[in-house]
């Protein structure tokens, strides 16, 4: 330490030092040297390095994070009819905006390409929308058809159960001749199916009429949105945000546009193969089979539920059921390692746990929608956790 080098090296330097004043000449030769030489070295290791104080780790903090993840999660599940509505408009303007840009391009204002390409949408959902419809009417009058195989597979399949239980039934010990009474209350079918769909009708009816109209404002407000955005963070942050909400442009873009070309892809080829082996509405059972199999892991079971359904009325052997099975797990094979990392994963990098994982919650949290659209907010998480210091090493996880 410095201090040693002052006045001398070792025990003679600090003598000299104290040396100086009269006083300390005296007390020090009534003293002894190497007593007074120990103290002083104490006294100065504690007087230039001074110890460290202990970090206190309060548990208030982490208590406190896990208080804000449970409202955050509470607010989701309660306003989800809102988030889901806003998220949908979110992502079907990340996939209109580069026509909207082209037509700007062609000289044509910015609000008029946004209210085209709005209304266009809108005939063509709503032109599908009747097409469907139609189908939907006409495979349910069919429907007492299909009804009489569900019925004779379904007495099968309780046939064998009661033979089950009978044999259960004399393994296991106890009165054969105890009578059970079963208290059978009045349903009201009607009135159960009426409540029980009251929340989708209104999460459905809420969507479409508030969808077009906060599609038409972003596309049209793009910049003044934008540069409003920039606006609530601090200018040395700008930048930062600026790279951020790029790279989740550039992952929603290419997650939305991807998953639109691989859903195309799949719908054709299930169009045309039902065509080929003669399956009743292959078109609406190809639609509805193709976007399943869109779903990560669970899609290959439910695509194949629409054509085993609508099969049952015109084949009687396994053969072509075991056909569509393998057609179906073909092409979800090949959706899930060549077109998706293809045209969807090299912006989209998130790992098979992640990914399960986001499923599970989102898929409980909202259903059949959360599903949807548990790819595209994992993937913003991921995009932001990746610019936020902090919360590089989750980015890093989701990635793995």
């Amino acid at each position: 330490m410095g201090f040693y080098h002052h006045g001398g090296e070792g025990s003679g330097g600090e003598k000299n030092l104290l040396a100086k004043s009269s006083p300390a000449r005296d007390w020090l030769s009534r003293s002894s040297g190497g007593t007074i030489v120990r103290a002083l070295r104490r006294l100065c290791y504690r007087t230039t390095m001074p110890l460290e104080e202990p970090r206190v780790i309060s548990t208030s903090s982490v208590s406190a994070r896990i208080i804000a993840a449970g409202i955050v999660i509470a607010f989701c599940y309660w306003a989800s009819s809102v988030l889901v509505t806003l998220l949908v408009s979110v992502l079907m303007a990340y996939f209109l905006d580069p026509v909207v840009n082209w037509l700007e391009v062609m000289h044509v204002p910015r609000a008029l390409g946004a209210l085209i390409v709005v209304l266009v949408t809108i005939g063509l959902l709503m032109f599908m929308g009747w097409s469907l419809v139609e189908r939907f009417d006409q495979f349910g009058r069919d429907w007492p058809s299909y009804r009489a195989p569900l019925r004779a597979a379904a007495g099968a399949v309780e046939k064998k159960l009661e033979s089950f239980e009978a044999h259960v039934s004399e393994i296991e010990p106890g009165e054969h001749g105890a009578q059970h009474v079963v208290a059978v209350a009045e349903s009201h079918p009607v009135r159960t199916a009426l409540l029980s769909r009251l929340s989708s009708v209104y999460s459905f009816v809420l969507a479409a009429t508030f969808v077009p109209f906060l599609l038409f404002f972003m596309l049209a407000a793009k910049r003044q949105v934008w540069h409003a955005t920039m606006q609530l963070f601090p200018a040395t942050d700008r930048t930062q945000v600026k790279q951020t909400l790029a790279d989740v442009t550039l992952v929603l873009r290419s997650y939305v546009i991807g998953t639109a070309l691989v859903g195309l892809v799949l719908v054709i080829a299930s169009f045309l193969f039902f065509l080929a082996i003669g399956l009743d509405f292959p078109f609406l059972t190809a639609l509805v089979s193709g976007l399943c199999n869109l779903i990560p892991y669970l899609g290959v079971v439910m695509s194949c539920v629409p054509p085993l359904l609508v099969g049952l009325k015109k084949f009687h052997t396994a053969g072509p059921f075991l056909g569509i099975f393998a057609f179906l797990t073909f092409m979800h094979l090949v959706t899930a390692n060549l077109l998706i990392p293809a045209l969807v994963g090299w912006r989209v990098r998130l790992n098979a746990l992640a990914l399960t994982v986001a499923l599970l919650f989102w898929g409980w949290l909202w259903g059949a929608m959360g599903l949807i659209l548990a790819i595209p907010i994992t993937a913003v998480i991921k995009v932001i956790c990746d610019h936020v210091e902090a919360w590089q090493p989750v980015g890093r996880w989701l990635s793995a």
